[in-house]
């Protein structure tokens, strides 16, 4: 399973994989933390994706832990379902949901890291005071919906902020980017203080994804570190 909050975790989005080869494709991100799914309704989104049944066989043939993020209406009814197929991590959108914290409880329950995700122009002011209730917050760095977008740094402060939140809070709470991530972008987005990143294309239209995966979280870390060793200064 993935490791500590100190370790920067590269999730590939296999919306950006070869769905003819599926199984072929997870082998090859033999180095990666999560395999980050995006479940898309074409409500909430204007596009369609996974649902129940392929996220069951993918969590079969994927050595990989599942990292489920769902763009969906009614997150209430269908989001347990995933946790009960097995999912590490569910997320689901704050947009989505009057309900939140019952939801994020009820995942936990079922057993299955809870997470809430933030489209890029949704505040995040109303949830600082609710993070012990996630295990991840995702704040999308495009506009959710299609994968191959470019990386909104608009996003940033908002990260910082949970950033801040967090540590105030002493919270194990994952602070996930998506959308955009190359090795340029990653140090952008690690240095606002995201140690959870997903990678789609970058990863899968890479000769070696695998080594891809690595080259993307030493780009992380390396900025990471250079941030810390600023703010103590």
């Amino acid at each position: 399973m993935p490791d500590s909050r100190a370790r920067m975790r590269i999730n590939p989005s296999i919306l950006a994989a070869d769905f003819v080869n599926m199984e072929r494709d997870l082998g090859s991100i033999r180095t990666a933390d999560l395999v980050h799914v995006d479940v898309m309704d074409n409500h909430f989104v204007p596009n369609l994706t996974f649902g129940p049944q392929m996220v069951e066989r993918i969590q079969a043939v994927s050595a990989i832990p599942l990292d489920v993020h769902l763009m969906i209406d009614d997150p209430e009814r269908w989001a347990p379902g995933y946790a009960e197929l097995g999912a590490y991590s569910v997320t689901f959108h704050a947009e989505a949901t009057d309900e939140p914290v019952a939801l994020a409880r009820r995942l936990r329950e079922i057993g299955a890291r809870a997470g809430i995700a933030l489209k890029p122009d949704t505040p995040v002011d109303d949830y600082l005071e609710l993070l012990e209730e996630f295990d991840q917050v995702l704040v999308m760095t495009v506009e959710p919906g299609f994968g191959g977008q470019s990386f909104m740094a608009s996003t940033m402060p908002k990260l910082e902020r949970l950033r801040s939140a967090v540590a105030s809070a002493g919270l194990d709470v994952w602070l996930q980017v998506d959308g955009g991530i190359t090795q340029q972008t990653i140090a952008t987005a690690a240095r606002a203080g995201a140690n959870t990143f997903v990678a789609g294309s970058s990863v899968f239209n890479s000769d070696d994804p695998a080594a891809q995966i690595t080259a993307l979280r030493n780009a992380a870390s390396s900025a990471a570190t250079d941030s810390a060793s600023n703010l103590d200064q």
